[in-house]
């Protein structure tokens, strides 16, 4: 949705708009949405979305194309908050109509038929977009190396002109990854080879999605799940199911991107196999998705469906059966040694991934600078703890080994439940 906005002051602004609290009247029914929403004047603004299209309308004066009214309208309706109803408004009725006097007359698809020839066009026009977009980026990149990393010492923020950029290109998960390196200058000592690891994975994709159609099946579904492009629900249901006993891991919830996610990581009993569940809220609240209600330290049985791509972790929760139940540890916690192996060969199945799951047996260690996780056999990480309260951590596992829970990454293991006894504590 956000990746139809036309700069990054839309996607802040419909982020706004999207308060299901200035909606009313909403509705949704076939290629429509519509909705009334409450602006400056005294009359409420009249939004209507055709998605076949996509095409706007929308009363506000905002020469914005969509503008945030629309957007806001369409992250509701992502989020769950418009209904479907059987009948149109009739603004919205009118609107669709007069379009279609307008528009040249096209064959009468049967409802909840998809158009083939026209999705095929505008997934060429995207990809189209994209390449161009992944052709700045490379000369970007180039200049940046040219000119030297010092220019990025004095600037925060400073790949954040071509993330916005990105966003035009429809490539969000190419800007996501620039946002996030534009904070890498201001990360402390040894920042210069964190930065420039980043503009080698960056040139690394950008290569990659210039050779899609060469790419094994499985790698190009990885480049293209990191370029930003998507696959719906209906696809991704469509994968074979993985039924397991899904223990739940643990939850993190990331309010600081353009709309705040949580992620939910579990672990199948049977299969070992790691699943994330993540689910996007523009209000931050996740209370209308069942799939936000994941509890660590509870267990579930249940059908998993995985989105496509090498080292796949994200599922769609399909089938469940029963309730979720509690459950006590996990088994088999990894020591360090074992954990870095698992990360080396997934990062060689993905070398742009961020984060793997990671199951820990050791206690945290405070120091002044840095915190650090070691475990019984005298291995030791950096333990993240920015967004959490560490002494929480400290006093569960009391000076003795703990099982714990997290995320592992290049920059260090970060922690986000820890087992006292059978008992998960969410950090």
């Amino acid at each position: 949705m956000l990746a139809l906005a036309s700069d990054n002051s839309s996607i802040t602004s419909a982020r706004a708009a999207g308060n299901p609290h200035r909606w009313y009247d909403t509705g949704a029914s076939g290629e429509l949405i519509w909705g009334l929403c409450a602006g400056s004047g005294a009359s409420p603004y009249q939004v209507v979305v055709d998605v076949s299209g996509p095409a706007y309308r929308c009363s506000c004066p905002s020469r914005k194309v969509p503008c945030k009214h629309a957007l806001g309208l369409l992250l509701g309706w992502a989020a769950g908050t418009v209904p479907d109803t059987a009948e149109p408004a009739d603004y919205a009725v009118e609107w669709k109509r007069t379009r279609d006097t307008r528009a040249p007359a096209r064959p009468r698809r049967p409802p909840g038929e998809r158009d083939e020839e026209a999705a095929a066009k505008r997934a060429q026009q995207r990809s189209d977009r994209v390449a161009t977009g992944l052709v700045e980026l490379e000369i970007w990149l180039r200049d940046q190396v040219r000119g030297g990393l010092s220019a990025a010492a004095g600037s925060y923020g400073h790949a954040d002109p071509v993330a916005a950029r990105m966003v035009d290109a429809q490539a969000p998960g190419v800007a996501g990854l620039l946002r996030r390196l534009s904070t890498v200058p201001a990360s402390g000592d040894g920042w210069p080879a964190r930065l420039l690891a980043g503009y080698g994975r960056l040139h690394l994709l950008a290569r990659a999605h210039a050779q899609l159609d060469r790419l094994p099946s499985a790698l190009a579904a990885t480049v293209r799940a990191h370029v930003g492009y998507t696959v719906t629900r209906a696809e991704v249901l469509a994968e074979p199911a993985v039924a397991d006993d899904w223990l739940v891991l643990a939850v993190r919830d990331l309010t600081d991107g353009a709309i705040p996610a949580r992620r939910t990581w579990l672990r199948g009993a049977t299969t070992g196999r790691y699943a994330l569940v993540l689910v996007f809220d523009p209000q931050g609240d996740f209370g209308g998705n069942e799939d936000a209600w994941f509890v660590p330290g509870t267990a579930v049985r249940a059908e998993l469906h995985y989105y496509p791509g090498r080292a796949a972790t994200r599922a769609a929760v399909g089938t469940r059966h029963g309730e979720p139940v509690a459950a006590g540890p996990p088994d088999g916690p990894l020591d360090l040694a074992g954990q870095l192996s698992e990360w080396a060969a997934v990062v060689e199945l993905d070398p742009w991934i961020g984060d793997w799951p990671a199951v820990l047996r050791g206690v945290p260690i405070p120091g002044v600078d840095e915190w650090r996780f070691a475990d019984p056999q005298g291995g030791s990480v950096p333990l993240l703890v920015g967004g959490i309260d560490p002494w929480v951590l400290v006093a569960v596992a009391a000076g003795a080994p703990a099982v714990v829970a997290g995320e592992f990454s290049t920059d260090g293991f970060r922690p986000l439940t820890v087992w006292h006894g059978d008992e998960a504590v969410r950090l």
